[in-house]
């Protein structure tokens, strides 16, 4: 279960108001999260808590395939995104690199900024604890829970080659 406190955005965040490409020469998450959606939203950096919930609208990661905007969005303390939809590339990278995420239009579209809101990966359930509504998400295959668990694919690779 993952819950937190709801910071919400619109439709067509893309990777580059994610990590703005001048702060690309770097793979540090440390670096990398002192600049997530500065380009959007000034003032995300000081408002984003350990554990904090984002939600958005459609297509949310659309735009380049670089793997630094969902790094970005999780070393900031980002623990999941709710969205309407993800851009495929993104919802690749996001897995690949443990960030939990689900689509669910009805609860990316009902969930308000603020917002207290649990998620549950393996069920695919969203409980908005502000308003007590249920939603139902799209939940993960099991392999794809099995990476989340190991917190990003090479995680998951260097366990499944140790137990061979």
């Amino acid at each position: 279960m993952i819950r937190g406190k709801v910071i919400k955005y619109g439709d067509n965040v893309d990777t580059d108001v994610i990590i703005p490409a001048r702060y690309l020469n770097t793979f540090d998450p440390k670096e990398l999260a002192a600049h997530c959606m500065e380009d959007l939203d000034s003032t995300f950096v000081d408002r984003v808590r350990s554990g904090d919930i984002m939600v958005a609208g459609n297509n949310f990661g659309c735009g380049s395939s670089r793997e630094h905007a969902p790094i970005a969005i999780k070393a900031s303390g980002i623990s999941c995104i709710i969205a309407c939809s993800f851009a495929r590339i993104f919802y690749r990278n996001a897995i690949n690199i443990g960030l939990p995420i689900i689509e669910s239009p009805e609860a990316a579209t009902d969930i308000q900024e603020g917002h207290e809101v649990e998620v549950d990966i393996v069920e695919g359930s969203i409980k908005n604890h502000t308003t007590g509504k249920i939603y139902k998400g799209t939940p993960f295959p099991e392999f794809m829970q099995e990476i989340m668990k190991a917190d990003g694919l090479i995680n998951y690779v260097k366990e499944r080659m140790t137990k061979e």
